[in-house]
């Protein structure tokens, strides 16, 4: 499958979050570290960013209402763009200073699911978390290492989950109301693929996934077993979605961080993947 980069004035320290928002025509995505929310507007490949007063670690669309939701170091808050403000709203990890969130989806019912874990990569205090309309964080799993990638099933009856520490991704069957089955182990990376980050679902159910330390993506069918994978040019990929009117255009994060030998450490990339997207849902509240 054929790539390209996606050409812009810098590179990011720790990208992440890939987001399509219809309603913008634009890919969001965040680099966390370097403090920045950067924007690609798809019919005229404009490209903007708004730097921010601490790490942002993940922006979704919130349904009839033109500010985003975002997920800051310090908790979640409403992000409004030109001007810029930032409203707090929760701190759902108020009792573990020393966490961050990180990655967060929107399932087909508008609830938001998002994890957490340790900024200083010492311990594994990360959990997962639900929330509704009601703005109110709901843990529902504990222990991550680095929680990651949550993303559904093309059927919306399974929730997939990953700790990269654990080179782990879970399911989880999703029930009526949010409820989760049980935690199961879905799929393990062996220890030359790399640490599992962030991923997306296709139409045809198959999970893309992005390789941290493995400088690729790779595609799952839905029993776990890898389909395809796609070399790029930097060693640590870090999340992918789907965009575009179709939904058949494939972009790809990165991170310059702990990559001294690559050439495009922290790249936004654009693959060919020749399948197409599930169309993203706003959070409902």
């Amino acid at each position: 499958m054929d790539h390209r980069i996606i050409e812009r004035s810098g590179r990011d320290v720790l990208g992440e979050g890939p987001t399509w928002i219809p309603d913008e025509d634009s890919l969001f995505w965040v680099d966390i570290v370097g403090q920045r929310l950067w924007s690609l507007t798809l019919a005229d490949h404009k490209i903007r960013s708004w730097p921010m007063p601490e790490k942002i670690c993940w922006v979704v669309p919130r349904a009839g209402r033109r500010d985003l939701l975002a997920g800051f170091k310090s908790g979640i808050a409403a992000l409004t763009l030109d001007p810029l403000s930032i409203d707090p709203i929760v701190a759902p990890e108020a009792d573990r200073p020393e966490n961050r969130l990180n990655d967060a989806k929107v399932d087909g019912a508008g609830r938001l699911w998002f994890g957490s874990k340790d900024d200083r990569d010492e311990d594994a205090s990360g959990a997962f978390y639900r929330m509704d309309g009601r703005l109110v964080p709901e843990r529902v799993d504990d222990g991550y290492g680095v929680t990651n990638g949550p993303t559904f099933s093309a059927d919306g009856d399974w929730l997939y989950h990953t700790d990269s520490a654990a080179r782990l991704i879970y399911r989880f069957r999703l029930e009526e109301g949010g409820r989760l089955g049980p935690r199961e182990d879905h799929i393990r990376f062996e220890d030359e693929w790399g640490y599992p980050d962030g991923m997306t679902t296709d139409a045809d159910g198959c999970l893309w996934v992005a390789h941290w330390a493995g400088g690729r993506i790779s595609r799952f069918d839905p029993a776990g077993r890898r389909m395809t994978s796609v070399a790029l040019p930097a060693a640590n990929i870090t999340s992918c979605a789907f965009a575009g009117p179709a939904l058949d255009r494939l972009f790809v994060t990165s991170a310059a961080l702990n990559d001294d030998a690559s050439a495009h450490g922290g790249a936004l990339f654009e693959v060919d993947a020749g399948v197409r997207g599930m169309a993203p849902v706003p959070f409902g509240g």
